[in-house]
């Protein structure tokens, strides 16, 4: 008699205690906001989008279902070279695009942890390496459960942090870090009158992820709270002071 392939808990992420692998799928409690993430995923795929999940519905436990990602994941995007960063950034060119023909349910429930600057298009708003699964051949982007309405730029913003990246403890010379911004930016085919306010975006962008941890932890929101207790707060703020310092680098790779 078959039996079903073993639960394999997968780890990572800041609230995925109770996400499995079983088989060739993933499986996680449903959220209120799972089928607008289900709808979005099924119009990705539904207009060729390939650098993202699928969705396949609910299993007998009320889970959500969606397919395994082979690859994997590293919270340092330094095994990107210039060329795979510039893929990273056409990739998400590719889904901005595919996202503006999508129309959300009328009932539509979005997990947005922070408010954005514009409700432009449906954005991931956690466009980073620790998102991107990898292959020799292939980028894809998984943990779509915050995505929800924001700007273009507030996502290619925070993705240009994640993937540079940007902070005092990556050690890049400033010309390498320029360089790789460069490529993501090329990699999006971003116009230049959007380059001017791309650079402005991104001290705001990186900061806002300093103060929704300090807003968690005066709340005692979890796990949120507790990142701030480990540092994560000081570390994004001095991230965002590291952005703001190189805005001159930014401005010679982009324009």
């Amino acid at each position: 008699m078959d039996r079903d392939p073993p639960e394999q808990p997968l780890r990572g992420g800041n609230s995925s205690a109770d996400v499995v692998r079983v088989g060739d799928t993933v499986r996680r409690s449903a959220m209120p906001w799972s089928a607008s993430i289900d709808a979005l995923l099924l119009h990705l795929e539904s207009v060729g989008y390939e650098a993202s999940p699928r969705a396949l519905g609910y299993d007998e436990q009320g889970r959500q279902v969606l397919s395994y990602v082979e690859g994997f994941v590293d919270p340092s995007p330094m095994d990107l070279g210039f060329a795979r960063v510039r893929e990273v950034g056409t990739r998400i060119r590719e889904f901005h695009d595919a996202v503006r023909t999508f129309v959300p349910p009328d009932d539509a429930i979005w997990n947005v942890l922070i408010a954005p600057d514009a409700p432009e298009i449906i954005c991931h708003h956690d466009l980073a390496p620790w998102n991107l699964v990898r292959t020799t051949t292939t980028l894809t982007f998984i943990d779509w459960d915050g995505a929800g309405p924001g700007s273009r730029l507030w996502d290619l913003a925070y993705a240009a942090h994640g993937f540079v990246p940007m902070g005092p403890d990556a050690l890049l010379g400033d010309e390498t870090a320029g360089r790789r911004l460069a490529a993501l930016v090329d990699g999006y085919s971003l116009e230049t009158t959007e380059r001017v306010a791309l650079i402005e975006m991104i001290w705001p962008r990186i900061h806002s992820m300093s103060e929704f941890l300090e807003r968690a932890h005066e709340h005692d929101i979890e796990p949120w709270a507790t990142l701030w207790s480990e540092g994560h707060g000081e570390a994004w703020r001095a991230n965002a002071l590291y952005a703001a310092q190189r805005r001159a680098v930014w401005e010679k790779a982009l324009l």
